[in-house]
């Protein structure tokens, strides 16, 4: 799916622009996370989520970029390995922002 370098720089590009945005956003969305979603490990819980959030929004933003549609072309798998590579950073900047409430 992504054999074009620039398609898959854009998208590392992406996913390190939205991992930045993450502590400013826990911030703001999950003040009172273990509270409200009664989770054990707040960690854990933003990963699964902001994976899902960053993967989502990468595919709109591969969609959106190549203007093709979803039937055939994208790989989910694909984008969730991209995410992936980005795990540790992902996971500090998860850390961040709930170091700062």
């Amino acid at each position: 799916m992504l054999r074009d370098s620039s398609i898959r720089k854009s998208l590392d590009e992406y996913v390190k622009r939205r991992i930045k945005e993450i502590p400013s956003e826990i911030q703001q969305t999950f003040p009172n996370i273990t509270q409200i979603w009664k989770c054990t490990d707040e960690v854990d819980f933003l990963y699964g989520y902001y994976v899902g959030k960053i993967e989502e929004g990468t595919l709109h933003y591969l969609l959106k970029a190549t203007r093709a549609s979803a039937g055939g072309f994208v790989d989910t798998f694909e984008i969730r390995g991209i995410i992936e590579t980005y795990r540790e950073h992902l996971k500090d900047s998860i850390k961040r922002g709930l170091s700062v409430k």
